[in-house]
């Protein structure tokens, strides 16, 4: 995980170049077989909330409105991913080999955090504890 600014600008970076890469394995996974369709319906779940105009915590509630969104999200790929086979991670990832090992939406949400004001950091942190 990145301590630093920088590293946490080092990960973005990193990120934002495999971008492309990370949305053909997301496309791959939504429609290959040999994924589970829970966890696809999960996804989808998770996109539609967030296309949805009513929430159940409402985006103008300041800092948990956004986030909530965002967090469901990350849920539902984390366990998309998880719960993928290896070879058909494998089958539609593009990029280098050793990206796919190191691929933790975790890590990527931490760097993010990064350019956040501290207050929010905070809470975020304390979020992550709860759960």
């Amino acid at each position: 995980m990145p301590t630093s600014r920088a590293g946490a600008k080092r990960t973005i970076i990193t990120t934002m170049k495999e971008l492309p890469n990370f949305l053909r394995l997301l496309g791959g996974l939504l429609t290959d077989r040999r994924v589970s369709n829970t966890d696809k319906l999960l996804v989808g779940g998770a996109i539609g909330y967030i296309l949805l105009p009513m929430d159940f915590i409402p985006d103008y509630i300041p800092f948990l409105g956004e986030i909530d969104d965002l967090f469901l999200l990350v849920l539902a790929l984390q366990r998309l991913i998880a719960n993928a086979p290896r070879s058909v991670l494998e089958d539609h990832w593009m990029g280098e080999p050793g990206s796919l090992r190191s691929l933790d939406l975790e890590r990527i949400l931490v760097a993010a955090a990064f350019f956040l004001p501290r207050r929010v950091r905070r809470r975020l942190r304390a979020i992550g504890r709860e759960i």
